[in-house]
């Protein structure tokens, strides 16, 4: 294989109770990717649209990723990749896990896919690193898997694609705000309360239990933050506004998505989505920032080639 085209998906992770180990993929949004063979042994990045990435494939997240699987095989071959960026970086909804995941998906494919997508996990997030400055697979492993997935370990890496609804549906309201990652980290400190541990504790089990029996009920009343939120919401604008809109509107939960400034909220069904969708936009619209409004479904399926 000579070339691919491919839809890299973007994603929603922590979903509230799930700090670093929940994520999901979007259906509707994404970056898309090309990767070619080239002559010689250069990796090189380059851009077609969106808002400008290093190209510099030691500093590019997509180049970091596919050195690190290139190295791992021992492919000295030359690829070029280049990347249609749909994902704002700094958005929230996975922008340097859409370009990781989606250059160690490609080549894989184009080398006859010699490793499972468990097993380019870890280069993806070799990748993901160099844009959060920390190890963590909640975006990259939807990505790459698709569907709703539980990170249950890091060390040893466990992921876990779980079973959920399949009416659900997400409305994101991006506002056009910037908040690095590795920033966004730094400001939750190493320590929580013990009372606030439990309490995550307890969301994040009955999220996995309400998805797995279709309780939307028990879904709804685990999507409860009591590590992240409290500390990273007062960096969105209108926050507390566009959570009280959501749930008023019939949401089941309303969060941040990573570290933000993305919000989203799950609600049961795309049509619904849509209009709850409109009615957090209005919530948001007084603070006179532009925002993008997403509603999408979870795809089960993660990266896949464009025909």
């Amino acid at each position: 294989m000579d070339m691919i085209r491919i839809f890299c998906p973007a994603t929603v992770s922590n979903l509230s109770c799930g700090f670093d180990v929940l994520g999901l993929a979007l259906e509707e949004v994404g970056d898309e990717m090309t990767i070619r063979r080239t002559s010689g042994s250069e990796l090189s990045i380059l851009q077609s649209e969106g808002p400008e990435i290093p190209l510099d494939p030691d500093q590019n997240v997509a180049g970091v990723a596919a050195r690190s699987l290139l190295d791992h095989l021992g492919i000295q071959d030359g690829f070029a990749i280049e990347i249609a960026k749909r994902i704002k970086p700094g958005s929230g909804i996975g922008s340097s896990a859409a370009s990781a995941a989606g250059a160690v998906w490609g080549l894989n494919q184009m080398l006859g896919t010699p490793l499972s997508n468990q097993e380019l996990l870890t280069h993806a997030m070799t990748g993901e690193a160099v844009a959060s400055n920390a190890w963590h697979a909640d975006n990259v492993a939807p990505c790459l898997l698709g569907g709703f997935v539980l990170i249950r370990s890091y060390d040893p890496l466990d992921v876990i694609q779980l079973s959920f609804p399949k009416d659900l549906a997400l409305a994101i309201i991006h506002p056009h705000l910037e908040i690095k990652t590795a920033e966004s980290r730094a400001r939750l400190g190493d320590k929580i309360l013990l009372k606030n541990a439990v309490a995550q504790w307890g969301n994040l089990g009955g999220l996995i239990s309400g998805l797995a029996s279709g309780d939307h009920g028990l879904i709804s009343r685990s999507l409860e933050d009591h590590v992240a939120e409290p500390l990273r919401k007062h960096q969105i604008p209108r926050f507390d506004a566009m959570k009280s809109a959501a749930i008023e509107a019939g949401a089941l939960g309303f969060g941040i998505s990573g570290s933000g400034p993305s919000v989203y909220a799950l609600c049961k069904g795309l049509d619904p989505a849509k209009e709850i969708g409109r009615h957090i936009a209005h919530s948001f619209e007084p603070q006179g920032i532009p925002f993008d409004l997403y509603c999408s479904r979870i795809h089960p399926e993660g990266i896949r080639i464009i025909p």
